[in-house]
């Protein structure tokens, strides 16, 4: 028999191959194999040493890589067992067990070495997700961060421009788990402008930006056009007044007061003034007629957003419009406006006429609990958020737009009138019912409809609690204390609107021809809160009064 050499390579002593001649031998093919895998582990050292940080865990990769690169130029070999054990043995002087295998040695290097360069280039690059990243503004977004350094402080930096183009920011500061990840609705915020595990925080906590104008509120103006908020992602716990730094991340969220679908529609007919909302589909929906307070215009957002959760409604303009008569600073329309404005929905052809509420904020609640006591219409069920029962006599706001200020004589006739330290006016004890006489107040008793009362008990400019006192007394003297329902809130003020809306301790009034600043209360976390409650709690009064 003859003997081949075709098949030998130099694999330590030489070898004959017992393979016929022309023949080539399998160890051939084992020495291919056995190549390949020590330029495996060449190159899962080469990435080891760009991730060790200490000293003496990159020696220990040079001195590996330089042994096997001499031996396989020297002898034209890319396996022997000798050269990987010689290698090897110097990763023996780490603490690591003889009998570990190559890999599983070179994977405890990094254990060794310590932990991953921030900036490394093997790493993934930061990611910020925000989900949905459209969505309705009472709605909650699911925020979070990937792909960063375990245990490490990060800042999350939201902002926004308003309708009226100034911007409004918030920020949160958290520390990332041992996964190198956070997220809003797991993850407390150590610091910044909310604390706590808050999954909204960043859009309740907003604030005008330092530098702009004073006496902001956040209102929608075009309600068919979202707020794009810009969330971004910081290294460290930065403040705001740091400056602008590198973003690692960012996402911009959209976010809506109005479904896909609605339908908006301009109202200026037979003297009223207002817009209305349909939802989308066939219809009739139940309906809800909208009034606001004595900031005056024409707020179009809370109807629109009763819209896109399917009830048709009505936003009334009734002070402060071009659109409606007399001075812009006075209530000019009666009781006969307001019942216009209720059987104008009504009779819709878009609505159930026997599934019409109404909802009032502040004085919008007076004017609500009047049109239903001394008028004939019928609704199914009223909300009331921090409303006087009384009649006020509005003539001092005049009086005080046309004051320059806090004199002598605005203190002589509008004596229940307070203003704090820095030159807020507090409406609270002109609606106090012990400061308005027996007769002025409405016959909140003949009342025949469910009525929700919102407190918020630190409102500045409401006497709400004494108000929803003097309802809850006088509808019990009735025998119809089942129809009433409150919903009080600690910490909360006035202004109670659609969660997630930033919180106004204190605004500009925007009845003309002057702004006065006004305080209304509330602090911002509690009466978050109480936004994000009282509007899931609204929308099953109104499902349980006006669907079943």
């Amino acid at each position: 028999m003859v003997l081949s050499l075709k098949c030998l390579r130099p694999l330590g002593p030489p070898l004959l191959s017992c393979c016929p001649a022309g023949e080539v031998c399998p160890i051939y093919f084992l020495s291919k194999y056995f190549q390949f895998i020590c330029r495996f582990i060449k190159l899962i050292s080469v990435m080891y040493f760009c991730l060790c940080r200490t000293w003496s865990g990159q020696l220990v990769t040079i001195v590996f890589l330089l042994d096997i690169f001499v031996r396989a130029h020297r002898e034209d070999v890319m396996f022997r067992p000798h050269v990987s054990v010689k290698a090897i043995g110097w990763l023996g002087h780490i603490k690591m067990k003889p009998d570990f295998t190559t890999w599983r040695k070179l994977a405890g290097l990094q254990q060794l070495t310590g932990k991953v360069r921030w900036m490394s280039n093997t790493r993934p690059a930061p990611v910020l997700t925000a989900a949905p990243v459209r969505a309705l503004v009472d709605e909650q977004i699911i925020i979070r961060g990937h792909f960063l350094p375990p245990r490490c402080p990060v800042t999350v930096h939201a902002r926004m421009h308003c309708d009226e183009g100034a911007l409004w920011e918030s920020i949160a500061h958290y520390n990332t788990d041992e996964r190198g990840t956070f997220s809003l609705t797991r993850d407390l915020s150590v610091g910044g402008s909310y604390l706590g595990c808050e999954p909204m925080g960043l859009f309740w906590s907003m604030q005008p930006a330092p530098g702009g104008r004073e006496g902001l509120r956040l209102r929608k103006k075009n309600v068919e056009s979202p707020y794009m908020v810009h969330v971004s992602l910081l290294e460290g716990h930065v403040s705001a007044s740091e400056g602008q730094r590198s973003e690692l991340a960012a996402v911009t969220a959209e976010r809506w007061y109005i479904a896909p679908g609605v339908k908006r529609i301009e109202i200026n007919q037979n003297g009223l003034v207002g817009t209305l909302f349909i939802p989308p589909g066939p219809g009739p929906f139940p309906a809800m007629l909208d009034l606001w307070g004595m900031g005056g215009g024409l707020q179009e957002y809370r109807s629109s957003l009763l819209a896109s959760r399917g009830y048709a409604s009505f936003s009334l303009a009734y002070l402060g419009h071009k659109d409606l008569p007399g001075p812009l600073n006075r209530i000019n329309v009666g009781d006969s406006y307001f019942k216009a404005a209720f059987l104008l929905l009504q009779d819709h052809p878009q609505v159930v006429s026997d599934r019409v509420g109404i909802i009032g904020l502040s004085f919008g609640c007076y004017f609500m609990l009047r049109m239903v006591t001394k008028t004939e219409v019928k609704p199914s069920c009223l909300v009331c958020i921090n409303g006087p029962v009384g009649d006020v006599d509005t003539s001092y706001v005049v009086s005080l737009l046309k004051s320059d200020g806090r004199t002598e004589e605005s203190d002589s006739s509008q004596k229940f009138l307070n203003f704090d330290d820095e030159g807020c006016i507090i409406f609270k004890d002109v609606t106090l019912p012990a400061n308005i006489p027996p007769d002025k107040f409405l016959k909140v008793e003949k009342l025949d409809c469910p009525l929700m009362y919102i407190v918020g008990e630190d409102d500045l400019s409401s006497a709400s609690i004494e108000n929803a006192d003097l309802i809850e007394e006088r509808l019990r003297s009735a025998g119809k204390s089942l129809l009433f329902t409150r919903l009080s809130y600690p910490g909360a003020g006035h202004l109670i609107e659609p969660p997630y809306s930033p919180s106004t301790r204190a605004s500009m009034w925007s009845v003309k021809p002057k702004k006065l600043l006004v305080k209304w209360g509330g602090h911002p976390a509690p009466h978050a809160a109480a936004q994000e409650d009282a509007w899931k709690k609204m929308l099953d009064y109104l499902e349980k009064n006006l669907r079943s």
